[in-house]
């Protein structure tokens, strides 16, 4: 990870994820230092990239969610060579790996839908590496609590906040920041 991207988990708690124009436009105004992309396409995501990078603020691309790219690698090397990011998320492990080759930030999504989940989340995080972790639903404090302590990276909890108390609980559980597609919660 680099030192930028650091600062820039420790020093914005709240990561704007956008998921259409509309949204794009208001994270500019945002404090959101980081930007997840939750859509596009082939066609244009280079041009949200390059809009978020004019604004100063990093990129991080949902891969899995970009129209017209496949769960392989060369997918990975076609944002990094066509777009800039500064990252991708996946859930997907090899897509992961692939990105840290060519030395992008990576974030690794999970979703934690039952206790099995521990255990598939651990072995993964060991086995792949990524740079941070999100998890979601975020609203679980003993949830985020516990995967704090074995994920040894930092953690993102994104979905269902959506005021205040909800990114303040979250924090105190132990997650380093928050994602949300809810532009309320970008301007607190």
């Amino acid at each position: 990870m680099t030192l930028e991207m650091q600062n820039a988990l420790e020093d914005s708690p709240i990561i704007a994820a956008i998921k259409d124009d509309m949204g794009l436009k208001k994270c500019l105004s945002s404090d959101s230092r980081i930007i997840f992309v939750l859509y596009g396409n082939i066609v244009n995501i280079a041009d949200i990239v390059e809009e978020i990078k004019a604004a100063g603020k990093l990129a991080v691309v949902h891969i899995d969610l970009i129209q017209g790219l496949h769960n392989r690698e060369i997918a990975v090397d076609f944002i990094h060579k066509s777009t800039k990011a500064d990252g991708i998320i996946s859930t997907k492990s090899n897509l992961i790996s692939r990105a840290r080759e060519l030395h992008m930030f990576t974030v690794m999504r999970f979703f934690v839908i039952d206790s099995m989940a521990y255990s598939n989340m651990e072995h993964q995080i060991k086995t792949v590496h990524p740079d941070v972790i999100e998890i979601l639903p975020a609203l679980m404090p003993k949830v985020v609590k516990k995967i704090t302590e074995f994920a040894h990276v930092p953690v993102i909890a994104g979905g269902l906040v959506s005021d205040k108390d909800d990114v303040m609980s979250v924090l105190s559980a132990g997650a380093t920041c928050i994602s949300s597609s809810n532009q309320g919660v970008w301007f607190l």
